[in-house]
């Protein structure tokens, strides 16, 4: 169990009332692969309040803290010595508890924001779980459909980005995220596992999310400039592993 202070010089008795606990990668210390880990990293980075990251190696889970959360896996948070196990109703504290003026808010404006893209790691994880030949072309169209949409939504340009003046129609987005050009929960919640689907989909079905989806690898690419989201992302090798036996081959 390794910890690390994330913005801080002095101890983290004296000024981390956060904790957030992830899962540990092959290696027992690194970043392990979790959609949900990262979620709750990325909140907690872009709320700018000082946490303590401490990755666990769940083949040698440490005693205390099977004491600290008992029948509980990463990942989990405390606040003040309360542990929350819940990623939803995390998010809920947190948006919550860390709220402005001190910190900023991070609840995206649009509602379409929070659905856009949701159904697309249902869609992959039917695609890469597959052994049936007859059914794997069927399965990457509904993975590409399921992109589409997002990509369709990134596209459009939402209210604020409307001119109510203007004679001519507003056509496309350049937005940079799903709410606008900072990240939301709603980032915080897909792009993590957007990325999954890039890394594994490539790596076990030499899948490429199409090129002419623009708005996606716009998306994507907008992201990777963030260190709220590379340095709070697995290593790629590391997603690659967790799904190696995850990843169906296809019977011949």
């Amino acid at each position: 169990m390794v910890g690390r202070e994330r913005w801080s010089s002095t101890p983290w008795y004296r000024l981390t009332p956060v904790f957030h606990f992830v899962p540990a990668g092959n290696d027992g210390e690194s970043i392990g692969n979790c959609p949900f880990s990262q979620r709750l990293f990325m909140i907690l980075w872009l709320k700018g309040v000082v946490f303590n990251v401490t990755t666990v190696d769940l083949k040698r889970k440490p005693a205390d803290l099977r004491n600290l959360a008992p029948g509980t896996h990463p990942p989990f948070l405390t606040y003040n010595g309360e542990v929350k196990t819940d990623i939803n109703k995390i998010e809920e504290f947190l948006e919550e508890t860390l709220c402005p003026p001190k910190y900023p808010k991070l609840a995206a404006k649009q509602r379409e924001s929070n659905t856009a893209g949701n159904d697309i790691f249902a869609k992959f994880s039917a695609y890469i779980k597959n052994t049936k030949p007859e059914a794997n072309a069927a399965l990457e169209k509904g993975l590409s459909r399921a992109l589409k949409k997002l990509d369709d939504y990134l596209n459009s340009p939402l209210p604020d980005e409307i001119d109510a003046d203007s004679m001519e129609d507003e056509k496309s987005s350049n937005r940079c995220f799903l709410d606008g050009n900072e990240l939301t929960l709603a980032d915080c919640n897909l792009l993590p596992k957007l990325h999954i689907v890039k890394v594994v989909a490539k790596r076990y079905r030499n899948y490429d999310i199409p090129s002419d989806m623009t708005g996606v690898w716009r998306y994507l690419n907008n992201a990777y400039t963030r260190d709220e989201f590379t340095n709070t992302c697995a290593a790629d090798s590391e997603i690659e592993t967790a799904y190696k036996d995850v990843a169906r081959r296809l019977a011949k």
